[in-house]
């Protein structure tokens, strides 16, 4: 008790770790729009949008893609996601150790911290585009994977200590900053396409379509060592790149704030303001590069937002990659926390955050985004079947809820091989059978809950019998 005690005096903010949220503690519609809009409205857009032209992509596929991908995401949060969140009122790892057991999700735990610290460590990478500018140091191209300066690193480490002390303070301020920023990101990303598309020759609102097809989303081949993108490509894309957070149960830890599950259509402002017009805008910027400069394939969101709208879009990509990071950040000190409870969280993410900025020194993460959150969805995926499963389903096929919690089994075997085998067999369709990453994430999903199933039934029947 003393340790706790301790522990708790520590911690600058509460964030209830290890009991469900109090009424108390629980926060209104505008705190996950706001949040939503600023994580999603965020730097690394700006990577992701011009990813979609250097993969060939067309007009049609790349609009009607992201609307229904977009739709597909938010029906995901408000369906499987936030129902689970109030309910329960717990985070993801502590829910999951109920179910799992502690050894699996220690494993679980770092697995999860690791692939959000590269995630954010993207996203300082984006940071410090923009922030470097200023002190003219030498970007990273696109196929370059290690730091190339000592300006490069310097840069990151400044940008990724900012975003990790806003993160230690927990959610509250996390949304808070989100909620300041996220209007005026947004009038600079649209801002961003206004300009990129008049410098490319468009002056009105009629002359859009027909110019974008022919000089923006054209179809054409992609760029070297990129696949080809059809509509099913980005309308997964859209859809799954967040697949952690919402059918992986990530969120489990944000809407437990929540007072009611409908506020998980505030996920709509990010999808729509973020995933949509931001990585419209990004495309468009990043055409109009290739068409001043056609040798110029970098994506670099920095140089990208300052030829566009100056010193404004530069602050931009700092902001947005603030509001982006810190959450995930903060996500990560939860899984890193869990593994060690009786760990200060606010030290924990520290730490966490400084992996983050380590990672955002190596530019192959974010220069293969695309590719990576498709992989780190993947990695985290079967658990939120699992959590799906065991919180709805478990009475309905005979078999017990939370069944390492009541039975004090350190490893849910039934959960452990879900995960493993869901996995192993994903990978094995995606790199042997030929299957494209983006598209095995449904499929993955419903062959997890079924495995989960199907394994409680034997393994628990089984111990029942001994």
């Amino acid at each position: 008790m003393a340790d706790d005690t301790s522990r708790k005096q520590d911690e600058p903010v509460e964030e209830f770790e290890r009991e469900p949220v109090p009424e108390r503690a629980w926060l209104g519609f505008s705190s996950f729009v706001g949040q939503y809009a600023g994580e999603h409205t965020a730097g690394t857009e700006l990577m992701i949008g011009p990813l979609f032209i250097a993969s060939g992509v067309s007009a049609p596929a790349v609009v009607g893609g992201l609307f229904a991908g977009n739709l597909l995401a938010v029906l995901s949060w408000v369906f499987l996601t936030a129902p689970i969140a109030v309910r329960a009122r717990m985070t993801l790892y502590f829910q999951l150790e109920k179910i799992c057991g502690r050894r699996l999700v220690t494993a679980y735990n770092l697995a999860n911290g690791v692939m959000f610290c590269f995630l954010a460590g993207a996203m300082v990478t984006v940071n410090a585009t923009a922030a470097g500018l200023w002190f003219d140091i030498a970007m990273p191209g696109l196929n370059d994977l290690y730091p190339n300066s000592a300006g490069w690193v310097a840069t990151v480490l400044v940008m990724g200590a900012l975003m990790t002390i806003v993160a230690a303070y927990g959610y509250k301020v996390v949304a808070r900053i989100a909620n300041i920023a996220a209007p005026w990101m947004v009038l600079v990303f649209i801002a961003y396409g206004i300009v990129a598309a008049r410098q490319l020759g468009i002056e009105s609102v009629g002359e859009f379509w027909p110019k974008a097809q022919a000089l923006i989303w054209t179809g054409g081949a992609p760029l070297a060592g990129r696949a080809k993108f059809t509509f099913w490509h980005v309308m997964f894309f859209a859809w799954f790149c967040n697949m952690a957070m919402h059918v992986g149960m990530a969120d489990l830890s944000v809407f437990r704030y929540a007072r009611k599950s409908w506020y998980a259509v505030g996920t709509a402002a990010g999808m729509y303001l973020g995933h949509f017009i931001a990585w419209l805008s990004a495309s468009i910027l990043y055409a109009q590069q290739l068409h001043a400069t056609p040798g110029n394939t970098d994506v670099l969101p920095g140089p990208l937002a300052y030829n566009a709208v100056g010193i404004a879009g530069v602050l931009c990509v700092i902001v947005a990659g603030w509001t982006t990071a810190n959450p995930t950040i903060y996500r990560a000190g939860l899984a890193f926390q869990a593994i060690s409870p009786r760990s200060s969280r606010y030290r924990v993410t520290l730490f966490t955050g400084a992996l983050a900025t380590v990672a955002g020194m190596f530019p192959a993460i974010a220069m293969k985004l695309l590719d990576f959150v498709a992989l780190y969805g993947l990695v985290l995926m079967p658990m939120g079947a699992v959590i799906f499963v065991d919180f709805w389903l478990a009475g309905k096929f005979g078999f017990e809820r939370n069944y390492a919690e009541k039975s004090g089994v350190p490893i849910n075997w039934a959960a452990a091989i879900a995960w493993v085998a869901t996995l192993a067999a994903c990978l094995a369709v995606v790199n042997m059978g030929g299957m494209q990453i983006y598209f095995i994430g449904l499929p993955g999903w419903f062959a997890a809950a079924a495995l989960y199933i199907v394994m409680s039934r034997v393994l628990q029947r089984k111990e029942v019998r001994l």
